[in-house]
């Protein structure tokens, strides 16, 4: 992991997990994971956009916490990036590319 800090007691606290697009899921169940063992257990997911087996692995594996999202896009291709999608949200938002 990079960079993890949260307020402390975060059992008392709502806890909003975002992320421009959740794809795999993978990096959103990380997330959640560190969450949990921090403490928290009222946690919202949000993202803009997402595939429908990236959904499918959060409820998996973290069933307890609500999905929110703008839209649901078809599905990933072979390299795991969102179809249609927007692109790469990292590169869109820092430009990098």
């Amino acid at each position: 992991q990079y960079y993890y800090k949260v307020p402390s007691e975060l059992a008392d606290r709502l806890v909003i997990a975002l992320d421009p697009m959740l794809a795999t899921g993978n990096s959103s169940v990380a997330a959640v994971d560190l969450l949990k063992k921090s403490g928290a257990n009222n946690i919202r997911f949000m993202c803009l956009l997402a595939a429908p087996e990236g959904i499918a692995r959060m409820k998996e594996a973290h069933p307890d916490v609500p999905i929110v999202t703008a839209a649901v896009d078809e599905r990933l291709n072979e390299h795991g990036y969102i179809v249609p999608g927007l692109g790469d949200a990292g590169d869109r938002m820092f430009g990098t590319k």
